[in-house]
């Protein structure tokens, strides 16, 4: 810094970088990086002839039940892989708009998504560009696949026919000393941040922690949730298990159903399928109280199902 002959203070331009990298030397500082999928440098950039299209995909809606409300933003983007190494080769597509649902927007979405009823007056999706987009996807990635799917797949039934991977469920966040799963969080982990949560921002903030490492097994995000996407699973719904079984059951990462959805009011869990045995002893002896399960609802879940309406 320097000053002028009034005495102003005139800033001398600093190397961005230098300074940055000034900071986190000491020790007391963590800098977040704006999501920047343009000039990313971990991406390889290598074409291969094996290469495949998959897409970061997220969806704003009315509310939460997709029986009854409806997408009012998607955003999609684009990227080319390897799926020898998983390597990001680089951003092909992106795709956002809004739609308008035909009914007010609440308060609350509104506060939640920035999204107004004046945003999405008179606005229809690019059923073109979003057809387009699946058609030449192998595959499609979302925090929190089984909400956003069957909001897609109501509205685009020609992602019906793809996998999808959720970055939630399929990577093992918890062993890999993340207290949290949201896309917030992770991304401040990562060092980076989007700007306001819209689906465009949110769908790019995925690409940009499945780029990263994870911190205790050094593999690539993306490599994990490879190799686990097209896993056949088991889920467990404990029908009818007694009340007070409630938070052994959350501790063994059950979660509640209320049965608004058709499926059964019930705590269900999904797990690999070569834990289903040892599941289910678990289940005679802790939960259920003279030894039998005979209540207990146990169904297979192809890739193809997973996350979507089909899935019991």
């Amino acid at each position: 810094m320097t000053t002028d002959s009034s005495n102003a203070k005139v800033m001398i331009p600093v190397d961005v970088e230098t300074a940055i990298n000034a900071l986190i030397a000491t020790g007391s500082t963590k800098i977040s990086r704006k999501v920047d999928l343009d000039s990313d440098p971990r991406f390889t950039r290598k074409s291969v002839n094996t290469a495949k299209t998959a897409i970061c995909l997220d969806v704003e809606t009315t509310g939460l039940n997709y029986t009854v409300d409806k997408a009012i933003e998607v955003g999609i983007v684009a990227f080319e892989f390897d799926p020898d190494t998983a390597d990001i080769i680089r951003v092909v597509d992106r795709y956002s708009g809004f739609e308008d649902p035909c009914r007010p927007i609440t308060a609350e979405i509104t506060a939640l998504t920035g999204i107004t009823d004046e945003m999405v007056r008179g606005k229809f999706f690019d059923d073109g560009r979003v057809n387009h987009l699946a058609n030449t996807a192998s595959l499609v990635i979302a925090h929190n696949a089984g909400f956003d799917r069957k909001f897609v797949e109501e509205r685009f039934p020609s992602f019906n026919k793809l996998p999808w991977a959720c970055s939630i469920e399929q990577i093992d966040w918890k062993n890999e000393n993340f207290s949290t799963r949201t896309l917030e969080y992770l991304l401040f982990k990562f060092g980076l941040f989007v700007d306001a949560h819209r689906a465009l921002n949110d769908a790019e903030g995925v690409l940009g922690i499945l780029l990263g490492k994870l911190p205790v097994s050094n593999r690539l995000v993306f490599r994990s949730l490879l190799d686990r996407h097209l896993d056949e699973t088991t889920k467990i719904w404990a029908v009818g298990a007694p009340f007070d079984k409630k938070d052994l059951l959350k501790q063994r990462n059950y979660r509640w159903n209320d049965g608004t959805d058709g499926r059964s009011k019930a705590w269900w869990t999904t797990i690999p399928c070569c834990q289903e045995k040892d599941e289910l002893c678990w289940l005679a002896k802790e939960i259920y109280q003279d030894g039998k399960i005979t209540d207990v609802e146990v169904f297979r879940v192809s890739a193809q199902d997973r996350f979507s309406v089909r899935e019991r």
